[in-house]
């Protein structure tokens, strides 16, 4: 993935799950250190790890990884301030990213190989938008290319780039994606999630 990076979104707040939900434990690391390791096994141009609440923790918790961490001032008024963040943190950090990943770090199922496979998908099919299909849905995991950086330098609000996906359909492709559906949102999710395993 030459020409790809990848933005993980890890400035949320964690208000209905109680504590910072990026640092709980599934499979022996955090939810965050997944999905980190999982992107640069993917081997994209440059990862970026957005943060904002609790920061300092969150940071330390991944000092030694090769991310560059990036912190989202305006956090509390939106996903879209992490995502603008990510989007601007990228262009300058290497001017040849000419597609963005932009990832999540609540679902655990994400890997590597949809990473790469949302990259294979954008030149196999020449759309310009390659979103994760799960659950009768369109979310990320989701890829775009430069067409649409602005756009996404332009977001507002909590809506994510949702509304991107909604206005442009005719340029989008998808990947299944069924474990998409689960995200760790409340501490409820993750016990289900740790019950499902035994």
């Amino acid at each position: 993935m030459s020409n790809t990076g990848i933005v993980i979104l890890a400035a949320g707040a964690s208000s209905r799950f109680g504590v910072p939900k990026q640092l709980a434990q599934y499979n022996g690391k955090t939810l965050l250190q997944h999905i980190i390791d999982e992107a640069r096994t993917a081997d994209p141009i440059c990862v970026v790890v957005v943060t904002g609440a609790n920061e300092n923790e969150i940071s330390s918790s991944i000092a030694n990884n090769k991310v560059k961490l990036i912190f989202n001032k305006d956090w509390a008024k939106g996903m879209a301030t992490g995502i603008v963040a990510g989007v601007n943190a990228m262009n300058q950090i290497d001017k040849d990213v000419d597609k963005i990943i932009i990832a999540v770090c609540d679902q655990p199922f994400v890997s590597s190989a949809l990473f790469n496979q949302l990259d294979r998908v954008q030149k196999e099919t020449g759309k310009s938008i390659i979103a994760s299909s799960y659950a009768g849905t369109m979310g990320t995991p989701v890829l775009f290319t430069r067409k649409y950086f602005d756009q996404l330098l332009r977001l507002t609000g909590d809506t994510g780039a949702k509304q991107i996906l909604r206005d442009h359909k005719e340029d989008v492709a998808t990947v299944d994606f069924p474990e998409g559906v689960i995200d760790i949102d409340t501490k409820e999710d993750l016990d289900k999630l740790l019950k499902s395993k035994n």
